[in-house]
């Protein structure tokens, strides 16, 4: 931790020395047995640090992070209704102020799987913002599918769900980027651009409706094995569909898993999808998580590296996020998939997101303990 932050956190820790409020845990003082938090499964264990501990607390901006907490706190987890009244309430006006609230009420809990690793795995996802057509025109051929009202059909695999009679009337829109359809099938919800016919655009989102219960294969996959793009950035997927027309339906019924959307208004272009703890979703404030372990609601600090460009020297990423989201690739207690949030640049960042991680529950000091 640099100098001034750890003069930081210094002066917060004596400030809260002074108040009437909880102390803060300290690691050489266990606490009793009676409030050891017990971990949502036994192969996860919290361990109880010291603020100190936490690599570059201090430094993070942390009213950046505030709007995701306060989304969160619309529904929050059982047992964190006083501490939410409190960050609604004492909204901070600074980094400091949010620093003092955070440390007061709140005390950390490095996380750790079975064998006592630390250390686990960042990933990134984001929202695809894609051009779309009401009609099939032109380069709009690829259909965004709704869920189809028969069981029998939900379960086709993609080569049969292609071109069957059926399907034409469960069609929301049309896509011009076969890839676009598939990130969009990948990442579970998206933003579709539309033109009406006075030439005025309309963004709408597309979410989550179900999927065919088929295996999912990797696209990029089984083309980076074949040699056939360097590779696996939606932008040099879409080129590779651009200069092979006529490999694309072959390339992706690979994977045979297909996802149905149901079409949401979107009245404010600022928010993101809604997670799976029913709040929108805050670019790089928000992770998914698997929920066995990490209770939906629960911040958390996030030490890890930026995903920038390959080669350039790496930066630390450390920030407060929120649990806010789950998905069935993010399995494990040190384990989290960054939200980035939409459009070119945020699929980029998630596509080089793939990042060691240590990360650490913010846990309410009255609390005896995380929820089985």
């Amino acid at each position: 931790m640099a100098g001034w932050a750890r003069g930081v956190v210094a002066v917060i820790l004596g400030s809260l020395a002074a108040c009437s409020s909880p102390p803060v845990q300290r690691p050489d003082t266990a606490p009793p047995a009676a409030t050891q938090p017990a971990p949502a499964r036994a192969a996860a264990r919290w361990v109880a640090v010291d603020w100190r501990d936490l690599p570059g607390w201090g430094s993070d901006d942390l009213l950046a992070a505030w709007p995701a907490l306060v989304a969160g706190c619309q529904r929050p987890a059982p047992g964190w209704a006083e501490f939410c009244a409190r960050a609604v309430l004492q909204s901070p006006t600074d980094a400091m102020e949010a620093a003092v609230l955070l440390m007061k009420h709140l005390r950390p809990w490095q996380l750790a799987a079975d064998g006592g690793e630390t250390t686990g795995l960042l990933t990134g996802y984001f929202e695809p913002q894609l051009t779309a057509s009401r009609q099939r025109q032109g380069a709009f051929q690829w259909p965004v599918h709704a869920l189809p009202p028969e069981p029998a059909l939900r379960r086709l695999p993609r080569r049969e769900i292609d071109g069957h009679p059926r399907f034409s009337a469960l069609e929301l829109a049309y896509l011009d980027d076969p890839f676009g359809l598939l990130q969009l099938q990948i990442q579970g919800s998206g933003r579709l651009v539309l033109r009406d016919a006075g030439g005025a655009e309309r963004i709408s989102r597309v979410a989550y409706a179900g999927h065919n219960d088929q295996p999912f294969q990797s696209v990029a996959r089984a083309l980076l094995d074949r040699g056939e793009v360097a590779d696996a950035t939606p932008r040099t997927l879409s080129d590779w569909a651009r200069r092979n027309p006529a490999k694309v339906r072959e390339a992706l019924a690979v994977n045979p898993r297909v996802v149905f959307f149901r079409e949401e208004p979107l009245p404010d272009a600022n928010l993101g999808p809604r997670g799976a703890q029913g709040v929108p979703l805050t670019p790089g404030r928000s992770v998914a998580v698997d929920r066995a372990y990490i209770a939906l609601g629960t911040p958390l600090w996030l030490d890890s590296t930026a995903p920038w460009a390959p080669g350039a020297p790496a930066t630390p990423l450390r920030r407060l996020v929120m649990a806010q989201d789950t998905g069935s690739a993010i399995q494990g207690a040190v384990r989290a998939d960054l939200f980035w949030g939409w459009g070119e640049d945020a699929a980029l960042r998630a596509s080089r997101t793939k990042q060691p991680l240590r990360l650490w529950a913010l846990w309410p000091v009255e609390m005896p303990g995380p929820p089985r």
